[in-house]
């Protein structure tokens, strides 16, 4: 009976410790509703797709307001979404100490921050990009707030699959702000992200369960329970896996680097999401794929912007000429 309780508490505290950052460091009322610690994997896959276009590297200007008119409206995106979610959040042990249900920043405040943001993103994209990373970047900012928060969480245990599209709208941004026009490598990225989201955060809603379960958000593991979802984590780990591979074909040039040095990223994935599959209940190993999901997806886009680098194409070149040689002889 000790050695069980001991369990139980060790999995609360797991549990409670998903993100050990948000203890550590507190966050302004106003910051803290723009939830910036999402944007830099959002920034991360904007580059992953400009890396991906013939237009790489970007001017240093384009490239500014690219960054940070995507920040800006990953920003507002953020405070709607917590000004749509503020009742929820008060009811939830977990949230109900966020800045707008404890009332240390009122709702007004937030939507004047909102719709600033907002506002400020469209002009610096507008002016120093284009319409069409404009365009794309507030679909992003709608399908966030309005498809995934308003319409599919709570209603459907599908919410993440489908509404992942708005997180993988920057990879897609990205291209358009390096081109002008999406090409397929942007749309590869895209869908890459779309596949690799359920998997990422699976794993956090089965550390948060009670949680969403208290208020009734059917999440999957709400819903279906841990067994079902470490399944389902495992199909979208391999499906992962096997799509990351074709960025060989989709990068203009360093493919082959690429293709050898994602090797490690994909066998550590497969290896943690069997993990698991195995022990479903064992919340420290959700916990250690939840983090390493996010290494993984920054990992693959150091990978495309290394693989443009010069030394990527010579190195593909030479790899080219050796297997040529070999097949020769």
């Amino acid at each position: 009976m000790v050695s069980s309780t001991h369990h139980l508490v060790q999995q609360q505290l797991t549990r409670e410790q998903a993100v050990p950052s948000r203890k550590l460091v507190k966050l302004p009322p106003w910051l803290e509703v723009a939830k910036p610690r999402l944007i830099p994997l959002l920034l991360a896959t904007t580059i992953g797709g400009m890396a991906l276009s013939e237009g790489w590297p970007l001017s240093t200007p384009r490239l500014v307001c690219t960054l940070g008119g995507g920040a800006l409206a990953a920003a507002a995106a953020g405070v709607l979404n917590c000004l749509w979610e503020q009742d929820l959040d008060a009811r939830m042990k977990r949230t109900s100490g966020r800045a707008l249900p404890s009332g240390r920043l009122s709702p007004v405040s937030a939507f004047i921050g909102a719709i600033s943001c907002t506002l400020a993103a469209a002009t610096l994209l507008v002016g120093g990009v284009n319409c069409l990373a404009a365009s794309l970047t507030l679909l992003g900012l709608c399908s966030y707030v309005l498809l995934y928060t308003a319409l599919l969480k709570p209603r459907t245990s599908q919410n993440i699959v489908i509404g992942g599209v708005a997180g993988a709208i920057p990879p897609l941004v990205g291209a358009a702000a390096a081109t002008g026009h999406i090409g397929l490598s942007g749309w590869w990225l895209f869908v890459l992200v779309m596949v690799w989201t359920p998997a990422h955060f699976w794993a956090l809603a089965m550390l948060l369960k009670d949680d969403y379960m208290s208020v009734g958000i059917p999440m999957l593991p709400v819903v279906k329970g841990l067994q079902v979802t470490a399944r389902a984590i495992t199909k979208y780990g391999w499906a992962t896996v096997s799509l990351s591979f074709l960025g060989m074909f989709a990068l203009p040039e360093g493919g082959f680097l690429y293709g050898i040095l994602v090797v490690p990223f994909n066998a550590r994935l497969l290896q943690m999401v069997h993990r698991l599959d195995s022990s479903p209940e064992d919340l420290s190993v959700a916990k250690g794929l939840f983090r390493w999901s996010i290494l993984y997806m920054f990992g693959i886009c150091l990978l495309l912007v290394l693989s443009r680098l010069p030394i990527a194409a010579d190195f593909d070149r030479q790899s080219g000429f050796l297997l040529h040689q070999i097949f020769a002889f």
